[in-house]
This record gives structure tokens, C-alpha cells and sequence, in this order.
């Protein structure tokens, strides 16, 4: 691929153009079909929401207002004219319906100083509720500035998801302008050269547009979500950086030991192409177990996040190198002022990480002990890891506005901001025998102690279905509310509507959707922990035909992950340093995002393991002992993967400092992961490991001899005299040669 686009430099670029501008104007031009509420959670809840799609019957998005008053009491006519205030002013926006007034629902607080009024924005979907309900907010804004004495605030589905859709769109045009000039920074540092830091950052950036428009292409068939897009932009932007800047170091190390253009081309392409080949590859493979799980949004963000790696590697592997080509050594224009920095890449070594190498290479078993015991010390609190579907509430900051409505809603009228909601699908939902039923459910909820009033029927009699909304005790995610759920799912219902034969009653809401979403994520984890690690053993072991280095890869990896999983629940559980990072411990982890940062960590961990033991491997192949292969290959990469490890923590830092929670969660996890595996795992415990195998590091057992090879292919190397000294030895010794031995082509040594 990179012989091929250096000779076809210009097809190879322009025809990208052509092809990030095409897919992008086409997926723009298509839309982007989003997942249902049916697809998006599994088990009751999505079989309510097929009911309903099915009758055409719309889920409302309810909004609620609460008027209070600390002296008056919901009789006092003042109370009762504020109150009337309000529901003029929400009938008169014209964008409202199904008002119901407190003093007929019940919805007076027990205190008698609270009353909530409840209606619902019109819009034929959430979107079109959210885009209505910024009139209904100003006009109960307004009686709240007339009422100085009264508490009036508004709270329900369409006001939170308005302020989620502008919080999104705020914070990650604020990610997007962060991490860019972030990344920008970290390698006109890696680099030294405008024009060489340039290059990754565009390659990524078109990357992720043609993946966005493919992705856009395909929601057709497979539907996509705003997750889906957000991660799509963390990964694309990580590892489409990362990967050029593999290729594009290692092009330059050549050139700076003396080889000619196109043979530094050749030996890049055969040595970090086929390591960003292998790393991408190990991404999309990891990435795909998210598919296990069963859930329309995983789906989403696996797919988006394969479409953009496969962009990232495409681009990496094809435009980088005919870029290269037409560039030249003009790819170093724009040099900054960083004395010696030449000569340290001829060297290939960096002095910080050697000096800190020396030590872990004369007592390795002493380091990999202390490195393996701290690992298991910071992922110690895993085990005591609570996952949740968090609720609007431990979503958004501490402080928010919407919060605290919440919050005094709730305090008044437990239950009642989230209540379960039965679907009840008949033959016939008017006949006297469901009619029965029905009352019977209300009633039965209410005698069991865990629900509470007002309940509300909603009758479809066209369609043959009803909806029950039925309060629970609770804060809608914690045990009371957990085992109020399960009383009305497997005593209630069953007792009430269904025993009336040809009804099916599935039970929704917002603590059904999390405990549905929680048990389907415990039931697919361990199918999908196995898939990935399964298909990540068997890509390392056909990439460098080694038991040892495939064991050992998995096995770091599965440390680093470890170790994140720890420190979330640290910070985000406990609430241990949380204040560091602008947040408050929910006492939660959210429940998707272990899993996620499994993935995708398996995924991104292997960038470094592939491209670090690759250099081992080819230092190896060239005569050297696997103890000088281990320093050199450390040593020789230990400025590249500093430099990806920095630039991968520092995008994914930027989603850390986000106000939603899930996606702070998601930030910090991914940066602690990266930084442990490019510092603790690369540079002691992989150089410890591999230092005490030695020769069994090559280990592959006469039975797997039959594994096909997949090695790369050995580039014409022209051997040159470095300046100042080759990777391995003294001045003047061609590049390529192996202490004591002739010189050989680079990775083309003898296979012992």
C-alpha cells in the first residue's frame, strides 16, 4: 500500500479528497436515521414501546410545574389564583396539551403547601417537544416574576431534554476546538516541524468526516445515535493522530540515519504501516463484541467507531505515505527552535526513558513484582463497583437548576417525576372484565405500601390499549425503587390485567428502563469479554507467531483495564478526588460504561503492545539478543508512544471536563487507562516481562506451526552511515547492522 502510493502519489490524494468530500455530501444529503426508543433498551421495556409504536400511539412528553408556597396552603384562593396563573399562561403558548390541574389529580403535597400541575408539549416526537417547549419555559418563568412569593419551576421530559441537546452541542463544539489545538501542540512539540504536526491532525480530522458520512449512509440499516457520534469523534481523533504519527516518526528516523527517500518510505510502510494495520484491525475486532450485547445504542457506537478506525487506517496507510513522497524533507519546514532533537531520532533512543529503563532491565523480577502489585492496588476497588442507569439528577452538575426542581418535586411528591408506566395491550381495553382490571391495578399498586397516588389512566380505545402511570417510592435507581418495580411486575400485573386472557402488560419507565438496561449488560458481559480477548489472543498470535507475546498481551491489557475500572470507582463511587476533576461522587458508576471502556480499551491498548513489541521483534530478527532487543526496542520507541500516550490522554482529558456525567466517566476512564499502559505496562512490566522469557518470549508450540504467516514484507533497505550512531552501534557502522555480524536488510535477519 505504501509502495503503491508513493509511485501513484497524486491518485492516492486527490482521490481521498474526492472521497471524504463525496461521502460526507452524500451522508449529509441522507440524514441520519436514529435509534427507536423499541431498539434502544431491551426486556419490558422495550416491548412497551412496541405497543405503542405499533398502535401509533405517541409517548407524550409530560411536563410538570410546581407551585409552592411556604405560609399558604393549596386552599388559599391566592394559592388557588396562582396556580390558575400558570395554566393560562401554559394554555396560552398554543404548544401545550392534557393539562391536568392539581385540584383535580390529588397532586397536593401532604404539607398542603405544594401542588403540581401536570400537561404535555406538543411534537410529534422528542424533538419536536424540545424544540416547543422554550415558549412554555418563558411563560412560566414570567408568572414566577410576578409571584415573588411563590416557588413556580418547571421540570419534566421536553424542558431536561432541551437542556441535554443544548449541553451536548455546547460541550463538544468546546471538545472539538480543545482537543484539535491540543493535539496540534503535542506534536509541533513530538516533531519540532510545523508541517510534520500538521499532517496527522488533517489526516484524522478528514477521517472522522468520511466516517461520518458513511455512518450517516448506512443509518438506514443500521440505526445511529448521539453517542454514537460523540464517540466516534473521541476515537477518530485519538487514533487517526496516533496512527500517523507512528509512520510519519518512524519515516523520519530513516531519513535522519541517512536512507533515501524512498527507502525510508518503504521501511516505514513495512514496519509502523504494518503495525497501525495490525493495531486497527485488533480496534475493529474489540469493537465488534459490543455487538453481543443486544442494545440499538452499542450497536451504534460500535459501528461509527469501526467505520472511523477503518478511515483512520486507510488514510494512515495510503494518503500519509504519497503525501511523504511529494513532500520530502519539506515535511520539516516550519522547524521550531529544539536544539538536538535531529540527532536524538537518529539515535532512535531517548535518554529520560533510557535512564529509566536501566534499573527495570538489571532487576526485572523486582520490577515486575512492585509494577504488577500496584496495578492490583489501584484496581482493588473494583470490587466494590456498584453500575447504575444514573438518573437525570446524577447526570447534570451539582448545582444545576433542573436538579433542584427535581429535587423538590421529589421531596414533595416522592415517585412522582418518574413513575412506572404499565402498557396494557387487549382484544378489547373498553369491555367490563379489563375495565375491572384496570381499577383493580391501580388500587392493588397502591395497597402494596411501594407506590403511591395520584395514578393515572390513559385509555386508546381505537387501538385497543391503555397506560397506567403508577408513582414508586424512591429516587428511581436505589433498592426501594428497585423492589417497588419488581412488586408491581410480578405480583400486581400478574393479579390484575393479567389474568384477563390475550392482554399483555409489559411495565416501562425510567427505573424499568435501568433495571432492564442494568440486567442485560450483566448478562452480556461475559460473552463479550470472551470475544474480545478470544480474537485479540488469536490477531497477536498470527501476527508475531508467539504464544508468550500473545499471553503477555492480553494479560497487560487486561491490568490497564483493571486498573481504570479502579480508579472510576474511586472517584466516581466513592467520591475520592472527585472535587479535582469539577464533580461530586455519585455513588455510582453508569452502567454501559465499564463495558465501553473495555472495548474500546482492549481495542486501544494494542496500538502501543503491536508497535513497541514490532521494534523488539525486528531488533530480534536482526541478530540481537532478546535482552538488547528489548532495550533497543524500548528505548527506540519510547518518544512515540510518549508522544501518542499524551496527545490520546489529553482528547480524551477534554470529554473528562464535560458537564454530563456518562461522558465524564467515559473521559476519565480512557485517559487513566492510556496513561497507566503507555507508563507502568510499556515501559516496566513489558520490558520486565519480556526480559525474563528471553528466549521463550518466541515460544510457539510444534502443533501452531501451521499458522500462516502474516510478517512483514522485508523492504530493499540501502544501507547508510549515520552521522552520529545507527540504533545499535557505534559511528560509523551501516544502519541495519547487527553487532559482530554483516550487514542485513532491515527485519530480514535470520528467524531463529
Amino acid at each position: 500500500m505504501g509502495a503503491w502510493s508513493a509511485r501513484h502519489r497524486k491518485t492516492a490524494v486527490f482521490g481521498w479528497l474526492l472521497f471524504v468530500v463525496l461521502v460526507s455530501y452524500l451522508g449529509g444529503a441522507h440524514g441520519s436515521d436514529k435509534v427507536t426508543a423499541a431498539e434502544s433498551l431491551p426486556g419490558q421495556v422495550a416491548r412497551a414501546a412496541r405497543i405503542l409504536d405499533e398502535a401509533g400511539v405517541e409517548s407524550p412528553a409530560g411536563e410538570t410545574v410546581l407551585v409552592r408556597n411556604a405560609a399558604l396552603t393549596a386552599d388559599d384562593p391566592a394559592f388557588r389564583a396562582a396556580v390558575e396563573q400558570v395554566a393560562a399562561a401554559v394554555r396560552g403558548t398554543g404548544r401545550t396539551s392534557g393539562e391536568l390541574s392539581p385540584y383535580d389529580t390529588g397532586a397536593v403535597s401532604a404539607d398542603g403547601h405544594s401542588a403540581l400541575l401536570r400537561f404535555t408539549v406538543d411534537g410529534a416526537d422528542d424533538e419536536a417537544a424540545v424544540a416547543n417547549v422554550p415558549a412554555v419555559v418563558d411563560a412560566v418563568a414570567g408568572v414566577q416574576r410576578r409571584h415573588a412569593d411563590f416557588l413556580i419551576e418547571e421540570y419534566g421530559r421536553a424542558s431536561s431534554g432541551k437542556w441535554f441537546a443544548d449541553r451536548f452541542r455546547d460541550d463538544f463544539a468546546r471538545a472539538e476546538w480543545t482537543a484539535v489545538p491540543l493535539a496540534l501542540g503535542i506534536l509541533l512539540i513530538a516533531f519540532g516541524a510545523v508541517v510534520a504536526a500538521v499532517l496527522p491532525v488533517v489526516l484524522a480530522i478528514t477521517a472522522f468526516v468520511a466516517a461520518g458520512g458513511l455512518v450517516a449512509l448506512c443509518s438506514g440499516l443500521l440505526h445511529t445515535s448521539d453517542d454514537a457520534g460523540s464517540v466516534m469523534l473521541l476515537v477518530g481523533l485519538a487514533v487517526g493522530v496516533d496512527y500517523c504519527l507512528f509512520y510519519l516518526r518512524r519515516e523520519r528516523e530513516e531519513r535522519a540515519a541517512g536512507r533515501d527517500r524512498a527507502t525510508a518510505l518503504r521501511i516505514a510502510a513495512a514496519t509502523s504501516g504494518r503495525a497501525v494495520l495490525v493495531s486497527g484491525v485488533t480496534v475493529v475486532v474489540a469493537m465488534a463484541g459490543m455487538f453481543l450485547t443486544g442494545i440499538a445504542d452499542f450497536r451504534a457506537m460500535s459501528f461509527a467507531t469501526i467505520v472511523v478506525v477503518v478511515a483512520a487506517v486507510l488514510g494512515s496507510l495510503t494518503v500519509l505515505p504519497a503525501l511523504l513522497s511529494m513532500l520530502g524533507d519539506r515535511v520539516e519546514k516550519g522547524r521550531l527552535p529544539f536544539p538536538g532533537r535531529p540527532r536524538r531520532a537518529a539515535r532512535g533512543g531517548s535518554r529520560f526513558w533510557g535512564a529509566a529503563l536501566t534499573p527495570v532491565l538489571r532487576r526485572p523480577l523486582a520490577a515486575a513484582v512492585l509494577a504488577t502489585g500496584l496495578l492490583l492496588a489501584v484496581a482493588a476497588p473494583l470490587l466494590t463497583m456498584r453500575t447504575a442507569n444514573l438518573t437525570f439528577q446524577q447526570q447534570l452538575p451539582k448545582g444545576n437548576a433542573l436538579v433542584a426542581t427535581a429535587q423538590r418535586i421529589e421531596a414533595a411528591f416522592p415517585g412522582s417525576p418518574a413513575p412506572a408506566t404499565v402498557v396494557v395491550r387487549a382484544r378489547d381495553i373498553t369491555s367490563p372484565e379489563m375495565t375491572r382490571a384496570l381499577a383493580d391495578l391501580q388500587s392493588r399498586a397502591l395497597a402494596t405500601g411501594r407506590m403511591h397516588g395520584p395514578t393515572e389512566l390513559t385509555v386508546h380505545a381505537g387501538q385497543n390499549v391503555a397506560t397506567v402511570d403508577i408513582p414508586l417510592y424512591g429516587s428511581g435507581n436505589d433498592a426501594v425503587s428497585a423492589a417497588a418495580l419488581r412488586a408491581l411486575r410480578e405480583e400486581v400485573v400478574p393479579a390484575t390485567v393479567g389474568k384477563v386472557p390475550g392482554t399483555e402488560a409489559p411495565v416501562t419507565g425510567e427505573t424499568a428502563g435501568s433495571v432492564d438496561f442494568n440486567r442485560q449488560m450483566s448478562d452480556s458481559m461475559l460473552p463479550v469479554l470472551c470475544f474480545v480477548v478470544a480474537l485479540a489472543f488469536l490477531l497477536m498470535l498470527l501476527s508475531f507467531r508467539s504464544l508468550s507475546v500473545a499471553v503477555t498481551a492480553v494479560l497487560l491489557n487486561l491490568l490497564s483495564v483493571g486498573a481504570a475500572y479502579g480508579v472510576l470507582s474511586l472517584v466516581f463511587q466513592h467520591g475520592v478526588g472527585a472535587a479535582l476533576i469539577g464533580t461530586a461522587g455519585v455513588g455510582a458508576v453508569e452502567s454501559w460504561v465499564p463495558l465501553f471502556l473495555f472495548v474500546i480499551l482492549f481495542g486501544l491498548s494494542m496500538d502501543y503492545h503491536v508497535f513497541v513489541v514490532s521494534r523488539i521483534k525486528e531488533a530480534r530478527d536482526r541478530g540481537l539478543s532478546t535482552r538488547d532487543a528489548v532495550a533497543h526496542g524500548i528505548r527506540s520507541t519510547a518518544g512515540v508512544v510518549t508522544s501518542a500516550a499524551v496527545i490520546m490522554v489529553g482528547v480524551f482529558a477534554v470529554f473528562g471536563t464535560l458537564s454530563v456525567q456518562s461522558m465524564k466517566q467515559m473521559g476519565v476512564g480512557l485517559a487513566v487507562a492510556v496513561l497507566i499502559d503507555a507508563t507502568v505496562i510499556r515501559a516496566v512490566l513489558l520490558p520486565a516481562v519480556m526480559t525474563l522469557l528471553d528466549e521463550r518470549n518466541w515460544y510457539l508450540p510444534r502443533w501452531l506451526h501451521w499458522l500462516p504467516r502474516i510478517e512483514a514484507e522485508t523492504p530493499a533497505a540501502t544501507p547508510a552511515t549515520d552521522p552520529a550512531t545507527g540504533p545499535d552501534g557505534p559511528a560509523g557502522t551501516p544502519a541495519g547492522t547487527p553487532r559482530g555480524g554483516r550487514p542485513e536488510l532491515l527485519g530480514a535477519g535470520p528467524h531463529r
